[in-house]
């Protein structure tokens, strides 16, 4: 995502969500937008895993079940649209 697109949704006004080494399972009970602020992270689903780190905006879409690994404390700004 660009700064210009960062500004444009507001990014860095959205509440930020913190969380220490874990692994936790997660169902999305709508959708959500993430900013990665810091940290490392994968996500598994029936689907695969995906690898996740700062920089990254990732959607997920109400109704993802999954499992959270988390390697490096995260930080990231979080949006319910």
């Amino acid at each position: 995502m660009t700064p210009d697109e960062m500004k444009l949704r507001g990014v860095t006004s959205w509440p930020v969500w913190a969380k220490e080494v874990s692994r936790f399972d997660w169902t999305y009970t709508g959708d959500e937008e993430c900013y990665i602020i810091e940290g490392e992270f994968s996500v598994e689903t029936d689907e695969g895993t995906v690898h996740v780190k700062p920089g990254d905006f990732v959607i997920f879409r109400d109704g993802l079940k999954c499992t959270w690994d988390i390697k490096v404390p995260v930080r990231k700004h979080y949006n319910f649209p």
